[in-house]
C-alpha cells in the first residue's frame, strides 16, 4: 500500500512541534540499578541486556522489568578460559520487582544453573540457585531471554475480564530444548516463543517460585523453525470490546536449517483466556528475497476500544519502511501493510561481524530489524479519558554516519495518517542507537528513553567510546508535544568494556523500553559505567580485521575483574509538570 499523504492541520502542527523540538540541559543523574542481583564479576554472570519493563494499570506502583541476564552461567575460567560459552541448559530470562514505588529486587528461584562453575574444572548445569524464570526445565525447556512483559485483567469464574478480580502478569521469551536429541525435545526446531504467567507478583518478587504457572508454549514448531523478536501486549482498558485478550507477535524464520533462515513470516498469536490456550494466524506474506523483506521484529499495542495493531520494519523495492498491520476484530482478522515512514538503518557493515555496528569496528550490533517501538494513549485501566493517540521513535541514519538521528511519527487518527518523521535535537555528539516512547494513558505526556553513543565511529579498537542512558518528558496538548526535558542523564560507560560471550564484539543487545502511568514514568535501558574495558580483548579483537589474527586471552587472567559487566539501569520519574 503506498504511503498516505498527511492531510490533516493538527498533524501537520504535530510535525512541525516534532522538527523544532528541543531538550533541555540534562538534569543530575538519578537512575538506579535494576539488574540488582548482577555480581560484578565474573564475566558472563556480569552481563545484562535487552531490558523491558511493565506497569500494572490497575496498581501503578507495582512494576515489573525483563532482560537477558547470565547469572546463572558458568566463569569464563570454567574449561578453556580462552572462551566464555553459553552453559547448555541454562536460562537468561532474569526478572525484577518493583512494588509500591520500592527499590528493585531480584528473587532466587530453583533450576538448572552454572553459577558455582568458578573453573578450573569444567562445568555441566545443575539443580540449584537462578535468578531467571522458574518452570522451565522441569517441561525440559530453556529460558533464552528476548524479554517481554505486560499486565492484563484477570478473567473470573464467569469468563469475563475484570480489574476487581485482580491483575495477571505475562512474561514472553524465547525457549529451547534442554535436550540435544530430537526424541527428548519437547518441540520441534530451533527456538519458540513461551509465555510465563503469575497472578501473586508479590509471592514471584518474594522467590516463591509456585506463584509462576508453568510456562505455555504458543508458537507453532517444525523441524526447522526459528521464532524470534517477540512483543506481548495486554488489552488493558475496560472500555474494549476485546478487554482482557493478549497477543504476542514474532518472526518464523522458517527454514533455520539451510542457513539462511527464509521466508520470514510476521505471526501474531491471541488468547481470550488468559494466556492458557492461544491461536496463532500469519500476518503478513512469507516472502523474503532482500528486494522485499517482512518484518523480523514487531511491536504490538491495543487502543480504547480494542483495535489492535502490530508494527514492524520491511522492505518494498529495496527501501526499508515502518509498517503496520490493523484489527478490529480481536486479532481474528488483519489488514495492511500501511506504510507508515521509510527508514535508514544507522551504522555501517562490520566486514567481521556481518552486521552493522555505530560506535567503531568490533562495536556493538546495531539491529534495527528487531523492530519499532510504540506507544498508545488507550485510558488504561478504564480507557475513558484514552486520546488514542498513537507514537513512534527510533534511531535513523538518513543523515549519514555520526549524524545519526531519534526520529518520531505520530497518528491521531487510529493509524489513518502520520506525520513525517522529523527530528528530536538531542545533546551535541549524541548518537541515538535505540528508543522507547511512553505516553501517559490519558495522552498528556509524552516520554522518551535512550541509549545514545557520545562518541564518534572509531577506526581502531583503542580510543575511548562513550554510552549514555536517557530520560526526555514533553506535554500533549491536542497530540502536539511541546516543552521538552531531560528528566535523567546516566553516567558516561566504555561499551568497549560489554562483550558477546565469543569475545569479538561488544553487546548491547537490541532494545531500550519505557511505560507510563498519568503521573510518572518507568525506564531502562542498557548500561556499561561500570563494565572495565580490557585491553587484551580490544588487541584481540583489533587483529580479526588483519591478515593475522590473534588468539583470544584468558579473560580472566588478562583483563580487570568488571570486565563484561554490563547492566540495567533505569528508574522512576514524576511527570515534572502535573
Amino acid at each position: 500500500m503506498a504511503h498516505r499523504p498527511v492531510v490533516t492541520a493538527v498533524l501537520a502542527s504535530i510535525a512541525t512541534a516534532f522538527a523544532g523540538a528541543a531538550v533541555a540541559v540534562a538534569a543530575p543523574a538519578s537512575d538506579v540499578l535494576v539488574s540488582v542481583g548482577s555480581p560484578p564479576t565474573p564475566f558472563s554472570q556480569n552481563k545484562q541486556n535487552e531490558p523491558a519493563v511493565a506497569i500494572d494499570a490497575a496498581h501503578p506502583g507495582v512494576v515489573v522489568a525483563g532482560a537477558n541476564d547470565e547469572i546463572d552461567m558458568e566463569s569464563c575460567a570454567a574449561g578453556d578460559p580462552a572462551t566464555c560459552p553459553f552453559t547448555p541448559g541454562v536460562g537468561v530470562s532474569g526478572v525484577y520487582f518493583s512494588l509500591n514505588g520500592g527499590p528493585w529486587t531480584q528473587p532466587a528461584y530453583t533450576g538448572l544453573t552454572a553459577r558455582d562453575c568458578l573453573g578450573p574444572a569444567a562445568c555441566t548445569a545443575h539443580d540449584g540457585l537462578i535468578g531467571t524464570l522458574p518452570g522451565y526445565a522441569a517441561m525440559g525447556l530453556v529460558s533464552d531471554g528476548d524479554p517481554a512483559l505486560a499486565f492484563g485483567p484477570r478473567q473470573g469464574s464467569n469468563g469475563t475480564f475484570s480489574w476487581a478480580n485482580g491483575s495477571r502478569l505475562y512474561y514472553a521469551n524465547l525457549t529451547s530444548n534442554v535436550s540435544a536429541t530430537k526424541d527428548g525435545a519437547a518441540f520441534k526446531g530451533f527456538e519458540a516463543i513461551a509465555v510465563s504467567r503469575t497472578d501473586d507478583v508479590a509471592g514471584a518478587a518474594a522467590s516463591h517460585a509456585s506463584a509462576w504457572m508453568a510456562p505455555v508454549l504458543i508458537s507453532k514448531q517444525s523441524s526447522t523453525t526459528f521464532s524470534d523478536k517477540e512483543q506481548i501486549w495486554a488489552d488493558n482498558a475496560s472500555s474494549s470490546r476485546f478487554f482482557g485478550n493478549v497477543y504476542v507477535c514474532w518472526a518464523s524464520f522458517r527454514s533455520n536449517s539451510r542457513g539462511n533462515a527464509f521466508p520470514t513470516p510476521l505471526i501474531v498469536a491471541r488468547s481470550t483466556d488468559g494466556g492458557t490456550t492461544w491461536t496463532s494466524k500469519q500476518v503478513s506474506p512469507a516472502t523474503d528475497n532482500g528486494i522485499n523483506t517482512q518484518p523480523d521484529g514487531c511491536a504490538v499495542r491495543t487502543d480504547s476500544q480494542g483495535n489492535v495493531y502490530v508494527f514492524g520494519i520491511a522492505a518494498r523495492g529495496g527501501q526499508q519502511f515502518q509498517t503496520m498491520y490493523r484489527s478490529t476484530d480481536g486479532g481474528a482478522h488483519w489488514a495492511g501493510p500501511t506504510r507508515i515512514a521509510p527508514v535508514t538503518a544507522p551504522g555501517v557493515p562490520d566486514p567481521v561481524l556481518g552486521r552493522p555496528t555505530m560506535d567503531g569496528i568490533a562495536g556493538a550490533r546495531v539491529d534495527l530489524a528487531a523492530g519499532p517501538s510504540v506507544d498508545i494513549a488507550n485510558g488504561a485501566p478504564t480507557g475513558a479519558d484514552a486520546t488514542d493517540q498513537i507514537v513512534m521513535t527510533w534511531a535513523d541514519g538518513r543523515a549519514g554516519l555520526n549524524n545519526e538521528q531519534l526520529l518520531w511519527t505520530t497518528s491521531t487518527n487510529g493509524g489513518a495518517t502520520w506525520t513525517s518523521p522529523a527530528a528530536l535535537t538531542l545533546p551535541d555528539g549524541d548518537r541515538p542507537v535505540y528508543t522507547a516512547p511512553a505516553l501517559s494513558p490519558d495522552g498528556t505526556d509524552l516520554y522518551v528513553v535512550d541509549n545514545a553513543f557520545t562518541t564518534p565511529y572509531r577506526t581502531n579498537t583503542k580510543d575511548p567510546r562513550g554510552l549514555v542512558g536517557q530520560v526526555w518528558h514533553a506535554n500533549v496538548a491536542a497530540g502536539v508535544p511541546s516543552g521538552w526535558t531531560s528528566l535523567d542523564r546516566s553516567a558516561v560507560g566504555d561499551p568497549r568494556g560489554t562483550s558477546q560471550n565469543g569475545l569479538t564484539a561488544e553487546f548491547l543487545g537490541d532494545y531500550v523500553y519505557a511505560s507510563a502511568t498519568r503521573d510518572a514514568v518507568v525506564g531502562v535501558w542498557n548500561d556499561a559505567q561500570n563494565a572495565a574495558d580490557c585491553p587484551a580483548i580490544d588487541a584481540y579483537r583489533a587483529s580479526l580485521y588483519t591478515a593475522t589474527p590473534i588468539n583470544a586471552p584468558d579473560v580472566l587472567g588478562s583483563c580487570p575483574v568488571t570486565f563484561g559487566n554490563s547492566d540495567i539501569r533505569g528508574g522512576r520519574w514524576a511527570d515534572p509538570t502535573p
